[in-house]
């Protein structure tokens, strides 16, 4: 499912608009799958207890700024959109293996090697380490990073991307909302850790990926959800 969503009115009108098209669209068996862990759930309040006092104040939602909280966001990325029985062989490194493809090719599409990617960003949510977070798995060994001497965990993000077509991911019909395609832009890999979801991140994190877009002259965002993750639907 594809659904584009308007962030500027056409000039001259003066009033802002919202519009909204979808289209049935093939889903990407990589960057746009869900794991049923991803799309279930979760009960109200789930990620607070993870939430120490003050901890949600602390949270920064920004572009990435190091290397390594680039790393870190996409070991947060295989982590949430793949899961793995666990008598599975070989899991950890097939892991590490999605996990390096995707950070090169990240870095590839950010810094305008990958043709028709125009001008790619990673928006991360990121907080400070604390004991409250050691309880969620591996999300502190897996998504932590250093910044400033201090150790921060990624704990959600999502990517923007201004691109003209976007190869092996866009399948069927592009929203027609626009037809010039420098002013749309495609949001892509969100996510927010499993344990910490409800607490308002995702929003934090399409809200910021707008502001951007507005920045880069850019009018309609759209993105794929699958069909079967609930939780993305409604975000």
């Amino acid at each position: 499912m594809a659904s584009a969503s308007r962030l500027l009115p056409p000039a001259p009108p003066p009033a802002a608009s919202l519009q909204c098209q979808r289209a049935r669209l093939a889903v990407p068996r990589l960057r746009c799958r869900a794991s049923a862990a991803a799309a279930a759930s979760p009960s109200p309040g789930a990620g607070v207890a993870l939430l120490e006092r003050g901890d949600a104040a602390a949270i920064a939602v920004r572009e990435f700024v190091t290397l390594d909280e680039l790393r870190a966001a996409v070991n947060l990325r295989i982590r949430t959109f793949y899961e793995y029985a666990v008598e599975t062989c070989g899991a950890e490194d097939h892991k590490a293996a999605l996990a390096e493809r995707e950070y090169q090719g990240l870095q590839d599409r950010i810094s305008g090697k990958r043709i028709n990617f125009q001008r790619v960003s990673c928006i991360n949510g990121t907080i400070p380490l604390s004991p409250s977070l050691m309880s969620a798995g591996d999300l502190c060994s897996k998504c932590k990073f250093e910044e400033d001497g201090k150790e921060r965990v990624v704990i959600g993000s999502l990517d923007l991307n201004q691109c003209l077509w976007l190869p092996d991911e866009l399948t069927g019909n592009r929203p027609g909302v626009d037809e010039d395609y420098q002013t749309r832009a495609y949001l892509s890999n969100v996510c927010v850790a499993k344990e910490l979801q409800r607490n308002g991140l995702g929003y934090a994190l399409v809200d910021k990926s707008k502001k951007l877009a507005c920045e880069w002259g850019i009018t309609d965002l759209y993105v794929h959800v699958a069909i079967n993750n609930v939780v993305g639907q409604k975000l």
